[in-house]
């Protein structure tokens, strides 16, 4: 029966270690359910709505993989994608939320069209082979990098963009006891480390102030302030053709970025062959029309899933846990929100560890494949964006080939790929 509604495999994992992995990746995800709303309220829309929203859509969204696509995949509004929508669209360009929900909507219809005619299989095989196998180690420092920002073991700073935080006490040293106890975790090879590693981490925080818990029971909010409200009057102006455009590109990208460099280390996926990739893109791509419908931004697989699938997740199990959990977490909001990011910063510099271990894979004594490469994996932190780091790292290989007459190098696939690259930023 779990064979066939989840994919699960019995030679391969088992039912506590799926459940662990969607523990684990439901904890290292968490802050959504704080942070998405926190930056959608900026727009003008109805904080509480929206934590029920991001909830909801997170888990019906994830719900679906499991049943589904069968992967161990968990999804929820895109962090960057919210800001956009918010920060951007809203309050810079003056639009109202309403218009930009309805961009949201329209793009979600598009990615559904593009996933049922195959085009997005089409550019993942369209990729050089390099930048597939870079986008792992990328994704690998660009979540560590996340995680260290999290525990403000890394800061702003005007004079070098980034410094060292404060580590001799709050946040930052909290971050570092849990990176030291799910560390060892990992050196006994103790099964659920890292959601132990949270646990323990969250529970050392109440004495020391962080972790604060405020009540157990909450009646989740209505999400009618935010419900099916669309703006259909301006559908038709230059201005949502470039929101639309620049939602679908990025979250594009983002979803190939985060589906491949998740799964070609744990045999998820056959990466000369990526159609098995084809349900997930679907249910990223209804995901992301409900969650218009329901009033939130860009809905995506998140990049966090990688927890899960390191703890050993392998099947539709995994992220039905995880799915669980968010629903849970519409009457449990107290208990939920109260793990602070210090104890799921951790979590995410050790999984950036195993993902950057992908890097022996990579031929750095041929230079043609070296540097895209390296341009892909150094672009995702330091541009903080995973689409960024495929798109540089894709274009470059493409311009080198041509440069050094390694034109057989090239399929027709990349060169319009590459073209499409080049015109997004042209616009």
């Amino acid at each position: 029966m779990l064979q066939k509604l989840f994919g699960f495999e019995p030679a391969k994992t088992t039912v506590r270690t799926e459940i662990m992995s969607g523990l684990t990746t439901f904890m290292t995800m968490a802050y959504i359910l704080a942070v998405n709303p926190n930056i959608l309220s900026d727009a003008g829309m109805d904080k509480g709505a929206l934590f029920t929203t991001t909830a909801l859509i997170s888990a019906l969204s994830t719900m679906l993989m499991a049943f589904y696509a069968k992967l161990p995949y968990a999804l929820a509004p895109g962090m960057g994608l919210n800001a956009f929508f918010a920060y951007t669209v809203c309050l810079i360009m003056g639009y109202s939320w309403q218009f930009a929900l309805t961009a949201v909507f329209i793009e979600g219809i598009i990615f559904i069209l593009l996933t049922i005619s195959n085009l997005r299989d089409k550019i993942v095989t369209a990729l050089p082979d390099t930048v597939k196998k870079a986008i792992s180690v990328g994704i690998g420092i660009y979540i560590a990098f996340i995680g260290m920002q999290q525990a403000k073991i890394v800061v702003n700073s005007d004079a070098t963009l980034v410094t060292l935080g404060d580590i001799t006490h709050g946040p930052a040293l909290l971050a570092f006891i849990g990176l030291i106890i799910t560390s060892a975790l990992l050196v006994y090879r103790i099964k659920g480390a890292l959601m132990f590693g949270i646990l323990a981490t969250t529970i050392i925080g109440i004495p020391m102030g962080i972790t604060k818990i405020d009540g157990i029971f909450s009646l989740p909010p209505s999400i009618e302030p935010i419900f099916l409200k669309f703006e259909w009057h301006k559908i038709f102006t230059m201005d949502m053709l470039i929101v639309v455009f620049t939602f679908l590109f990025v979250d594009l990208f983002d979803t190939i970025g985060t589906l491949l460099g998740v799964s070609q280390d744990n045999g998820l996926i056959d990466e000369k062959n990526p159609r098995g990739l084809k349900k997930a893109f679907m249910v990223d791509a209804i995901g992301t029309t409900v969650g218009a419908v329901m009033g939130t931004s860009t809905v995506t697989t998140l990049v966090e899933s990688a927890a899960g699938v390191k703890e050993g997740g392998r099947s539709g199990i995994t992220a039905f846990t995880t799915a669980l959990c968010f629903f849970a977490a519409l009457l449990l909001s107290p208990i939920f929100l109260a793990i602070p990011p210090s104890a799921t910063a951790p979590i995410l510099v050790l999984v950036g560890l195993m993902m950057t271990a992908a890097v022996v894979k990579i031929d750095f004594g041929h230079y043609l494949d070296a540097i895209p490469a390296f341009v892909c994996i150094i672009f995702m932190p330091l541009t903080y964006s995973i689409s960024e780091g495929i798109i540089w790292g894709h274009i470059s290989y493409v311009l080198l080939c041509l440069i050094t007459g390694h034109r057989k190098r090239l399929r027709f696939g990349m060169y319009i790929l590459a073209a499409f690259f080049l015109i997004k930023y042209l616009m």
